[in-house]
């Protein structure tokens, strides 16, 4: 499958206060949770970045790493420097602690642009802001989010051209809740690792 002109960034937080440690490094099966990601990535996206604040940690993974711009202001803050470093115009922003991304519903995603400034999942009439397409189109509004007091996502949504991809569109490419799962709690680290045995 040829690879789409479009940038994966992956949002590397660090240190989580749940886990006590990184969750990018959690291994689940045989792999740290962002090995799994790059990998997944690799298959669509022509060109990847990690954005992090520890930019240490990841220089062994070999993929160019950034940190925020405009730091300590929550996800926005990731998206924004990932989208200011990018090469291309779309972007497919995936958060490090999703281990069962897909590359159908990635491709999916990127395909699904034109007209829009980003292409963003609702799963149970929820937005998932962390494995959606943004635009350089949203650099703009995202740094007047940051610059204000209202910097969650949903208060970007009303400033950009968003294409909601709604839950049972995305069940006919893949299974929501298996793609849409995260590890934020040893307890669903002990399930994912449970699902890949049972695999």
């Amino acid at each position: 499958m040829a690879k789409i002109k479009a940038t994966g960034i992956i949002l590397a937080g660090g240190q989580s206060s749940r886990m006590r440690k990184n969750k990018a490094f959690l291994p689940v099966g045989n792999l740290p949770i962002i090995e799994r990601v790059l990998k997944e990535l690799q298959e669509v996206c022509q060109e990847l970045i990690i954005i992090t604040n520890t930019p240490e940690e990841y220089q062994h993974l070999g993929v160019p790493v950034a940190v925020d711009l405009i730091p300590r202001k929550g996800p926005l803050s990731g998206v924004h420097a990932g989208l200011v470093f990018s090469k291309y115009y779309y972007n497919l922003v995936v958060a490090c602690d999703m281990p069962f991304i897909h590359p159908k519903l990635a491709t999916f995603l990127l395909t699904q642009t034109p007209g829009f400034d980003a292409v963003i999942p609702r799963i149970q009439g929820q937005p998932q802001p962390l494995f959606a397409v943004y635009s350089k189109a949203c650099i703009k509004p995202i740094e007047r989010r940051l610059h204000s007091e209202k910097r969650r996502t949903t208060d970007l949504y009303q400033e950009i051209k968003v294409l909601w991809v709604e839950e049972e569109v995305i069940r006919l490419i893949v299974d929501p809740e298996i793609v849409f799962c995260n590890v934020n709690t040893p307890q669903e680290w002990d399930r994912v690792n449970t699902r890949i045995k049972n695999e």
